[in-house]
C-alpha cells in the first residue's frame, strides 16, 4: 500500500520541517504520511530503512559533533551499522559521493564521531558484561569499537560494575540471576533477603546516578530505536509511564519472547529483570531527534496505535509525539494499517479485483454487518468500498462469488503430482499447510518430498541437549541400545536403518509407551554423536557424550554453540520433522535436510552464496522434478531473516532451473504460517480445516517436535505451542470471511467438509513467472541500489 508523498513542513509536537536528508529521501523513494501524531517516512525495505537511519544520523552528528545519542542494540539496527560504516570509509570515494550527492550531504565534510557522547539504554540483569548476549558486549562491538566512539564518553550498563553491599557481586547476591522486586516494599523474612533487598536499593541509587548524568549533559540529543510487539521502546514496556526515568524494572510476556532468543529460552528471560532509560529520559531534551525505525507487517497494528491514537501509556511509543524532532521510520509492510497506507492503495490506479474484495470484507467488519445484508448506501458511504468501479447491487455478490471460488479451489483433489514442500525451519510446513497436505496424502498417484532449507539449531535449548544425553547414556549402560554391539557399527553401520529410529518411536508412541519412545530418540542421538565426533567404540562415545554435557553445563544461556554442537542440535531438529512426516508414510530419504551455509546463529546472518547455497537447492530441483513447489512467502522481507534468504535462494534456483527445463506447469504455492498473515482478498486458495484437523496437528506438534513443546521460543503473540496459534489464526481467518459469506453458509453447506470446518487456511498459488517477478522486484529494490 502506497502513501501520498509529501516534502513540505510537517505539524506535530509543536510543528517542524523534515530535515534535508529526510525531504531527500521522501522526494526518491520514499511517502510520508501528516495524519498522525508523529511524523512518519515509508520506504520500500528493511535495507533501505537502514539507508535513510544512517544518513539522518550522520547529517545530525556534522550539525552536533559533540552530542548525546543512544543507539538501539539487537538485529534492528542491521542495516543502520552497515550503512554508517559503508559511509564513512567511502565518504570522499565516488561511490560514497554518489550516494551522499543524491540525499543531500555531498557538500559536507566527513562528520567525526570521536567527539560523541554515547547512552546506552538498557540492559538484562543481571547479566555478564563479558557475553556475547549482553547489551553491554553488543554496544562497545558494534559502536564504540566499530564507529570508533571514545569509550570515557560513553555511559554504559556494566552489571558487573554495578556496586552492590559489601563489594560483592551479583552471582553471589542473586546466584540464580533472580532479583525480587517486591523486596522494595515488603519485610524481609531471611538474612539472604536483608542483603538482596540492600542490593535492590543499592541499584535503585545507581540507576537515579545513572539519571542524573544524561541530563546534566543535556539529555540524549538523537534517539534512534526499534518498537516491540506491545509498542515499547527501549525497555518502556506497555503500561510505562510518561515521565518514567531509568530504572530496575520486569518486562512483559511479549517482551520477555523476543528477548528469549537473545538470553536461551522464555525460561531465562521471562525471570530476568531489566536497567532501561525511561520515557521522560528520551523526552528530556525538547530539541532531540528522535527516531523510531519498523520493518514488517508483524509490526503494522502496534504502529498504527502508536501514530493514529492520542497519546497513551498504552502505546509507549507515543511518548515521541511531544518532540518536534520525533519520527517514524517504516517499511511498507510497517506502514500498511495506517489510513494514508490504506487510502493511497484504493486510489492508486489501476482498480483490482483484489481491491473490491478487500474493500467490501473491510467494510462488513467496520459496520459489523454480514454481507448479504450489506444496501448500496453502505457501499457509497464507504471511503474505500464507494470507489469500486461500476458499483451496482451485483458487487457484493460478485465479491461472495471470488470468494467461493477461491474455497472450492481449496477442496479440489490433487492426482498425479509431484509434491515439494519447503520450509526455511523445521515446522514451517505443518504451521503453514499440514491439514491440506494431508488431503493429498493418500492419492497414491501423487508422490512427496519435505526440504528444510536450515539446520534449524538455534532453536534447541542446551538443557534440552543435557537431558536427552542424560538419558542416551543411561540407556547405554543399561545395554539398551544394542546396534552399538553390532561389530561394523562405528565404522558404517550407523549410516543405515534411520527409518528404523523412526518407526520404533511413532510404534512406541502408538502404544503409549513413554520409556520406549526416549530410547527411540537415543537412538538417533547415538547415531548423531559417532556420525558428528566420529566415535569408534562404546567407550570412547560414552565419553564423548559426557564432554557434550559438560561444554553444555559451562555455556551461559544463550552462548552461541561449538559447530559440533551446532550440528547436533540441527540433526535432532531434523529426526523431528522425520517423524512429523513418517505420520504419512514418508521416508527418511524423501525428507531433505539442506543445511545451507548462510545459517551461522550469528546475529546478523551471512547472505546467501551461489555456489555454496543455490547450487545444492538447484540439484534438489533436478533430481525431484516437482510438479509442486511450495514455500514460506514473505514478500517485504523482514521479520524471520531466514524466510527472506531462502525465498531468494529459491527464487534463483528455479532462474537457473528454467534455463534447461520448461517450467509452465510447475506451480508454486507460497504460504505463511504464525509470523505472517494474508489477507483474505491477496490469497487465492482457501482451505476448509476442521476441529479434528486442529488438534490432529497439535498432537503431532507435540510428539514429534519434542525441542519445541515447552515453547522455548515462543511467538509474542501466545504464550504457548505454535500448533496452537496456528490454529488460533486459522479459526481467525474463518471469522473474516464469515461477515462476508455468512455463518450459515458454513454450517448448512452441503459440503461436509465445508460444515465441518471451523478454520481456514489461506495461500497464494502462482506460476513459476508470476513468482520469480515478485522475489526479482523484491530483490532490485533491495540490491538496485549500492549496498554497504
Amino acid at each position: 500500500m502506497d502513501n501520498s508523498r509529501e516534502t513540505g513542513s510537517f505539524t506535530a509536537g509543536g510543528g517542524t520541517d523534515f530535515s534535508p536528508v529526510e525531504k531527500a529521501f521522501i522526494g526518491e523513494w520514499g511517502a510520508a504520511g501528516k495524519n498522525t501524531t508523529v511524523p512518519y517516512i515509508v520506504v520500500d525495505n528493511f535495507p533501505k530503512l537502514g539507508l535513510l537511519a544512517a544518513l539522518r544520523f550522520l547529517e545530525w552528528v556534522g550539525e552536533n559533533p559533540e552530542g548525546v545519542i543512544s543507539l538501539p542494540t539487537g538485529k534492528t539496527p542491521e542495516y543502520f551499522i552497515k550503512w554508517c560504516r559503508f559511509l564513512l570509509t567511502e565518504w570522499d570515494t565516488p561511490r560514497g559521493r554518489d550516494i551522499l550527492d543524491r540525499y543531500g550531504l555531498g557538500a559536507r565534510p566527513k562528520p567525526m564521531l570521536k567527539g560523541l557522547r554515547f547512552v546506552q539504554l538498557d540492559e538484562f540483569y543481571p547479566i555478564s558484561s563479558r557475553q556475547h548476549n549482553s547489551f553491554y558486549n553488543y554496544v562497545m562491538e558494534f559502536y564504540i569499537k566499530g564507529f570508533g566512539l571514545d569509550r570515557t564518553r560513553a555511559l554504559l550498563i556494566n552489571s558487573d560494575e554495578i556496586p552492590l553491599p559489601e563489594g560483592r557481586r551479583y552471582t553471589d547476591i542473586f546466584p540464580d540471576n533472580r532479583v525480587d522486586l517486591s523486596l522494595r516494599y515488603r519485610e524481609c523474612k531471611t538474612a539472604v533477603e536483608r542483603i538482596q533487598q540492600r542490593a535492590v536499593f543499592m541499584i535503585d541509587s545507581w540507576c537515579a546516578d545513572y539519571e542524573k548524568r544524561i541530563r546534566r549533559w543535556g539529555g540524549i540529543g538523537f534517539f534512534l530505536g526499534g518498537i516491540g510487539p506491545d509498542g515499547h521502546i527501549a525497555f518502556n514496556i506497555r503500561g510505562s509511564d510518561f515521565f518514567s526515568t531509568t530504572r530496575l524494572t520486569a518486562t512483559n510476556f511479549e517482551t520477555q519472547a523476543i528477548a528469549a532468543a537473545d538470553l536461551g529460552g522464555i525460561e531465562v528471560s521471562s525471570n530476568r529483570l531489566v536497567i532501561t532509560v525511561g520515557l521522560e529520559t528520551l523526552t528530556f531534551n525538547p530539541d532531540a531527534a528522535a527516531v523510531i525505525i519498523a520493518a514488517g507487517e508483524a509490526k503494522a497494528e502496534i504502529v498504527k496505535s502508536s501514530l493514529e491514537e492520542p497519546p497513551s501509556n498504552l502505546y509507549p511509543a507515543s511518548a515521541l509525539a511531544g518532540l518536534k524532532n520525533a519520527r517514524f521510520y517504516l517499511t511498507r509492510g510497517a506502514a500498511s494499517r495506517l489510513k494514508d497506507s490504506i487510502d493511497g492503495y484504493y486510489r492508486e490506479d489501476p482498480w483490482t479485483e483484489q481491491k473490491s474484495q478487500r474493500a467490501v470484507i473491510e467494510l462488513c467488519r467496520n459496520i459489523n454487518k454480514f454481507g448479504h445484508h450489506l444496501t448500496m448506501d453502505d457501499l457509497l458511504n464507504d471511503a474505500h468500498a464507494g470507489l469500486i468501479p461500476g458499483l451496482n447491487d451485483q458487487t457484493v455478490p460478485g465479491v461472495r462469488q471470488s470468494f467461493i471460488r477461491k474455497i472450492t479451489r481449496g477442496l479440489a483433489p490433487e492426482r498425479e503430482q509431484v509434491f515439494l514442500h519447503t520450509g526455511p525451519h523445521h515446522d514451517d510446513i505443518m504451521l503453514g499447510l499440514l491439514p491440506h497436505l494431508a488431503n493429498h496424502y493418500y492419492e497414491p498417484s501423487n508422490r512427496f518430498h519435505f526440504a528444510i532449507l536450515t539446520s534449524g539449531f538455534t532453536a534447541v535449548t542446551n538443557s534440552f541437549v543435557i537431558d536427552v544425553l542424560h538419558d542416551t547414556l543411561q540407556f547405554i549402560e543399561q545395554g539398551q541400545i544394542q546396534m552399538i554391539r553390532y561389530p561394523d557399527f562405528f565404522q558404517e553401520g550407523y549410516r543405515y536403518k534411520w527409518d528404523k529410529d523412526v518407526y520404533h518411536y511413532l510404534t512406541k508412541l502408538a502404544g503409549g509407551e513413554d520409556h520406549e519412545r526416549r530410547r527411540g530418540v537415543c537412538h538417533r542421538m547415538v547415531r548423531a554423536v559417532v556420525d558428528i565426533w566420529g566415535a569408534q567404540d562404546e567407550t570412547e562415545l560414552t565419553r564423548k557424550i559426557r564432554e557434550i554435557i559438560a561444554v553444555l553445563r559451562s555455556s551461559y544461556d544463550g552462548e552461541k554453540n561449538p559447530p559440533e554442537i551446532q550440528r547436533l542440535k540441527g540433526m535432532i531438529r531434523e529426526f523431528e520433522e522425520e517423524l512429523v512426516w513418517a505420520h504419512f508414510g514418508t521416508q527418511v530419504k524423501d525428507v531433505h535436510h539442506n543445511r545451507l551455509g548462510f545459517y551461522q546463529g550469528d546475529i546478523f546472518t551471512e547472505q546467501p552464496d551461489t555456489q555454496r547455497d543455490v547450487a545444492p537447492v538447484l540439484d534438489m530441483l533436478r533430481h525431484i522434478d516437482p510438479t509442486v513447489l511450495s514455500l514460506a512467502y514473505d514478500p517485504e522481507g523482514s521479520g524471520p531473516d531466514t524466510h527472506y534468504k531462502v525465498l531468494q535462494i529459491l527464487a534463483d534456483a528455479l532462474r537457473e532451473w528454467r534455463k534447461e527445463k520448461d517450467l509452465s506447469r510447475l506451480r508454486i504455492w507460497g504460504y505463511r504460517n504464525v509470523w505472517f498473515r494474508f489477507h483474505p482478498a491477496e490469497a487465492d486458495v482457501i482451505v476448509p480445516v476442521s476441529l479434528g484437523e486442529m488438534a490432529s496437528m497439535d498432537r503431532v506438534f507435540t510428539n514429534c517436535y519434542l525441542s519445541q513443546v515447552n515453547a522455548s521460543f515462543p511467538s509474542y503473540e501466545l504464550n504457548g505451542r505454535f500448533s496452537e496459534l496456528a490454529a488460533c489464526i486459522w479459526v481467525e481467518q474463518l471469522q473474516s470471511l464469515q461477515f462476508l459469506l455468512g455463518k450459515d453458509w458454513f454450517y448448512q453447506n452441503p459440503n461436509p467438509r465445508i460444515r465441518a470446518s471451523h478454520g481456514l487456511i489461506f495461500y497464494r498459488e502462482m506460476s513459476v513467472d508470476e513468482f520469480l517477478a515478485g522475489a526479482r522486484k523484491l530483490q532490485k529494490s533491495i540490491e538496485g541500489m549500492i549496498t554497504p
